[in-house]
């Protein structure tokens, strides 16, 4: 506990104003010549980094536009369509984040979607001086390197892709942080995926998503790492903080992480909602899905001790909104069964943790009735449909071009 009282301690040094941003629209251009008042990007223009304002806009190694833009929440309004042949349009945002699904046009027809995309990066500004912290988060170099923390936003088009501008401007409105564990992370490469890296999709265009959660970690370590500092140091009143930890702090073969359920790992959620609510924003607790263990008579064989109820009972004693993942998940899973569930999972389904696309967007639609029946303030931007995870649903959502058979930290 001393540790982390000294790391609480240490939150609220490197606290930064909210960035500034021009207060104009950028319009670009990609289906030809700029008109009046926009730049255009020619097919294959390579992003430049590190050019000056606008100008280094451009496409990525793997077909992914790149515009530089700054740390903060921006409005994205798309023109889809062509006038050269019909389109069905899917695009994600940074690190594989759903934005835009199957939208289909024709010859010559228009139609806007609008989203809204928080950009970040590790920068926590100086720290004091005599301080304790550091002044930038703690990445490895394969985190660095992710597009979440780079200096651009990064938009990838996917399926038959007809897109003829895309305008970016400043965002106003509520965000959205998420903080948790490879269960909720946007993880950068295909196939595996989570319900936080879909859930853009279900949110209308006054409502961000800030995704901090990471592979492997810990309520502790997401503290030592200084992740939950960076999101202390942007969250503000009226924002969210969505708060799902257990996976890994349950591991005892984790001594340095490792946050026992009803003592150590009561403390520090506990620490986590003081935060939250001290800044003026809404803690909300998610339950953590199960692992995918059947038994013989096709039941779900809990794994997860006693972390989801202790969850549980903090929500009730705390007027603290809750999101009952876990449970919904044993649902899902029982409903598919022993045969058809793995096809929701990472690895072609050796993987009994991790999602893929399809488990992903079914979890991302049970916290989107969770949030509907649980958030009053947030129902109204809800857009999905309601889901019942006894009746699962297909969906076909194309894949990003970066792939990796490596498994998530923490498998």
């Amino acid at each position: 506990m001393a540790r982390l009282s000294l790391l609480l301690a240490a939150m609220g040094a490197g606290m930064m104003p909210p960035p500034a941003h021009a207060q104009t629209a950028r319009v670009w251009r990609l289906d030809g010549p700029a008109r009046s008042g926009e730049s255009a990007i020619a097919p294959g223009a390579p992003y430049t980094p590190g050019a000056d304002g606008y100008d280094g806009a451009g496409y990525e190694s793997d077909g992914a536009l790149s515009l530089p833009v700054p740390e903060g929440n921006w409005r994205i309004t798309l023109d889809l369509g062509s006038d050269k042949s019909a389109g069905q349009t899917t695009v994600k945002a940074e690190n594989r984040r759903l934005m835009v699904l199957n939208v289909a046009t024709a010859r010559g027809q228009s139609m806007t979607r609008r989203f809204i995309v928080h950009v970040h990066n590790a920068s926590l500004g100086a720290v004091p001086e005599n301080a304790p912290g550091g002044d930038h988060v703690r990445l490895r170099p394969d985190q660095a390197a992710q597009r979440n923390w780079d200096d651009r936003l990064t938009l990838e088009f996917l399926g038959a892709r007809a897109v003829r501008s895309v305008t970016v401007e400043p965002a106003q409105g509520p965000t959205i942080f998420l903080v948790g564990d490879s269960m909720v992370a946007d993880h950068p490469r295909e196939p595996t995926a989570s319900w936080g890296q879909i859930l853009p999709l279900m949110l209308d265009d006054t409502v961000a998503v800030a995704n901090y959660a990471e592979s492997g970690a810990t309520l502790k370590s997401f503290l030592a790492d200084l992740r939950l500092d960076k999101v202390l140091s942007l969250i503000r009143p009226g924002d969210y903080l969505f708060i799902q930890f257990g996976h890994n702090d349950q591991k005892s073969q984790w001594p340095q992480t490792y946050a026992e359920a009803r003592t150590t790992y009561h403390a520090y959620l506990n620490a986590y909602m003081a935060e939250a609510r001290r800044r003026g924003a809404t803690p909300v607790l998610v339950t953590s899905p199960e692992r995918r263990n059947f038994d013989a008579g096709g039941r779900i064989i809990p794994s997860l001790g006693d972390y989801p109820a202790v969850m549980r009972e903090m929500a009730a004693d705390m007027h603290v909104p809750l999101i009952d993942l876990n449970r919904a998940s044993v649902t899902l899973y029982e409903a598919l069964g022993p045969d058809r569930a793995p096809a929701m999972f990472n690895d072609e389904g050796r993987d009994k943790t991790h999602y893929n696309a399809w488990g992903a967007w079914m979890t991302a639609r049970i916290i989107a009735d969770g949030i509907r029946a649980a958030i009053p303030a947030l129902a109204p931007h809800i857009t999905s449909a309601p889901f019942d995870p006894a009746r699962p649903e297909n969906v076909a959502i194309p894949p990003s071009a970066l792939t990796s058979s490596q498994r998530p930290l923490g498998n």
